[in-house]
C-alpha cells in the first residue's frame, strides 16, 4: 500500500528553488499522500465529558533516533513543551539499538522502540531490496504504539527512524511537524515536508530546499538543550575540568575544546595526538579538553600521556561546562554542534566528516564560515601541521577571537526550542477549537 501510494508523486530531487513567502497557519489536511484519505470519527455525545478532558491533556509523540543530532533537538523541544504544559504526556519512539534508547530515558521521558532500517547509499543497491518490507514492519509497530498512546501531534526530527512514524501520523490524520537541523534537508524530511503541517528549519537558506508549500516553512533555528542557556561562569566551568584553575584569572588561561563526536573522528584524533604534548609544553597557559569518541577512547588512552592540563574523555556529558570553559573549539560540523557554537558564541575550526554521503557537514561548515567566520579544514587538508597552524592563528589573535565570537552570537537563535514548542502547542489547540 505504501509503495503504491508513493508512486503517485512525480518528484525531482533536489527540488527547484522557489520564492519564500509569508507564513500562514496550515490548512487542515483532508487527504494524505494523494490516494490515502482520512475520515474523522463521528462525535459521540455520550462521551462529551471524556472528550473535553482528553483535549486538555496534551499528548505528543517525538520521532527521533539514530544520532545525537536528531535526538537532542527533540529533547530540547520536549523540555520547552513541558515548561508551557507541565501536564503534557510525551512519548519518544526510536530504535532499541541507537543512542536514543539510553539518552531519552536519562532525560526523563518515556521511550518505545520500533524496528527501523536506514536506506543505504547508493540508493539503487541490492542491499536496499528488503527495505520496503522492513519499512512495513516499522509502520505497523508505529501504528500500534500510537493507537495505544493516542497522540494529538507527532514531531519528527529527521532520519530513517522518524520516517515510518511520521508517515503513519499523516495516514492517521494526526497533526505532524518536522524539524530539520542541517542546512540541506535529509531525504526523509524532504519527503515528509509534503505532508507535514509545519516544517521548522534552522537557516533562511534551507527554505527553498524543500518541495513543500513555503507558507508552512518556519525559520526557527535549531533548538538547544536548556543547560546551554544557563549562565555558568567561566571560572566555575574551567575549575570543573581543571580544579587548579579555581583561583586563576580567566585572561591567563586558554582552553582548547576538541569534539570528536559520540562515535569519534579517527583523523582528528591522530592529527591532535601528534601535536598535543608539544603544544602543552610550549604554551604553559594552554589547557585541552579532548573528547575522543567512545570507539576511539581505549586506543587513545593507551597512547596519550597523562598531563595536568589535559582532560581526555570518551564522551562529554557536561557540554554546558565544556563550551563555557573553551576559548576555541575544534569539531566536526554536525548541525547540532554548529548551532551550539553559535548559541555559545565560540570561535571554531570545523572539519566536516567525509562519511557524510550527502555532503551536509560541508554545507553546514560553509554556512558557519559565512555567519561566524569559522575556519574550515577538509579531511584532505587535515594533518598535524595544518591543525596546529589553524589553532595558533586563532588563539594568538585576541581581536580575531573576539570578532568570531561576536559574529556567532549575532547569528544565533537561542530561543528556537521555545518557538517550536509554542507553535506545536498552538497547532494542537487550534485543531481542538476547529474540531
Amino acid at each position: 500500500m505504501v509503495v503504491s501510494t508513493i508512486s503517485h508523486f512525480h518528484l525531482k530531487f533536489p527540488p527547484k528553488h522557489t520564492k519564500f513567502s509569508t507564513i500562514h497557519p496550515p490548512k487542515t489536511r483532508s487527504q494524505i499522500l494523494c490516494c490515502v484519505s482520512y475520515d474523522p470519527p463521528a462525535f459521540d455525545s455520550s462521551n462529551a465529558g471524556k472528550t473535553d478532558n482528553k483535549k486538555k491533556e496534551l499528548r505528543v509523540v517525538f520521532a527521533a533516533g539514530g544520532a545525537g543530532g536528531q535526538i537532542f533537538p527533540a529533547v530540547a523541544i520536549a523540555d520547552e513543551i513541558k515548561i508551557i504544559k507541565p501536564d503534557a504526556k510525551i512519548l519518544f519512539i526510536g530504535t532499541d539499538s541507537g543512542m536514543e534508547c539510553t539518552a531519552v530515558p536519562s532525560s526523563g521521558y518515556d521511550f518505545s522502540a520500533i524496528p527501523a532500517t536506514p536506506l543505504l547509499r547508493p540508493i539503487l543497491s541490492f542491499k536496499n531490496l528488503s527495505i520496503p518490507l522492513k519499512w512495513v514492519k516499522s509502520m505497523i509497530a508505529s501504528w500500534n504504539i500510537m493507537k495505544e498512546f493516542k497522540p494529538q501531534i507527532v514531531v519528527g526530527t529527521g532520519g530513517y527512524v522518524s520516517f515510518p512514524i511520521c508517515l503513519i501520523a499523516a495516514i492517521k490524520g494526526l497533526k505532524m511537524v518536522i524539524q530539520e537541523q542541517s542546512s540541506v534537508p535529509g531525504l526523509a524530511n524532504w519527503f515528509l515536508s509534503l505532508v507535514a503541517d509545519l516544517v521548522f528549519v534552522a537557516y533562511n537558506s534551507s527554505v527553498d530546499r524543500f518541495p513543500a508549500d513555503k507558507k508552512k516553512v518556519v525559520v526557527s533555528g535549531n533548538p538547544v538543550r536548556l543547560l546551554l542557556k544557563k549562565n555558568v561562569s567561566t571560572a566555575v566551568a574551567r575549575s570543573y575540568f581543571f580544579p587548579r584553575l579555581a583561583n586563576v584569572s580567566d585572561s591567563e588561561v586558554v582552553v582548547l575544546l576538541v569534539l570528536g563526536g559520540s562515535f569519534g573522528a579517527n583523523s582528528m584524533n591522530i592529527a591532535l595526538f601528534n601535536i598535543y604534548f608539544q603544544m602543552l609544553e610550549q604554551r604553559p597557559n594552554l589547557h585541552i579538553i579532548w573528547e575522543t569518541g567512545v570507539e576511539s577512547f581505549d586506543e587513545m588512552e593507551s597512547l596519550v600521556r597523562n598531563h595536568p592540563r589535559l582532560v581526555l574523555a570518551p564522551f562529554l556529558r557536561s557540554m554546558d561546562m565544556a563550551y563555557t570553559a573553551a576559548n576555541l573549539v575544534v569539531s566536526r560540523a554536525g548541525a547540532l554542534t554548529c548551532t551550539e557554537l553559535l548559541v555559545t558564541g565560540k570561535p571554531a575550526i570545523l572539519i566536516p566528516s567525509p562519511n557524510d554521503a550527502e555532503g551536509h557537514q560541508f554545507q553546514n561548515a560553509s554556512l558557519m564560515a559565512d555567519l561566524a567566520g569559522s575556519r574550515i579544514l577538509t579531511e584532505d587538508e587535515l594533518d598535524s601541521t595544518t591543525l596546529r597552524n589553524a589553532i595558533k592563528d586563532i588563539i594568538d589573535n585576541d581581536l580575531l577571537m573576539a570578532a568570531m565570537s561576536d559574529r556567532a552570537l549575532q547569528a544565533a537563535k537561542p530561543n528556537a526550542g521555545a518557538e517550536i514548542a509554542e507553535r506545536v502547542v498552538a497547532l494542537v489547540e487550534l485543531a481542538s477549537v476547529n474540531a
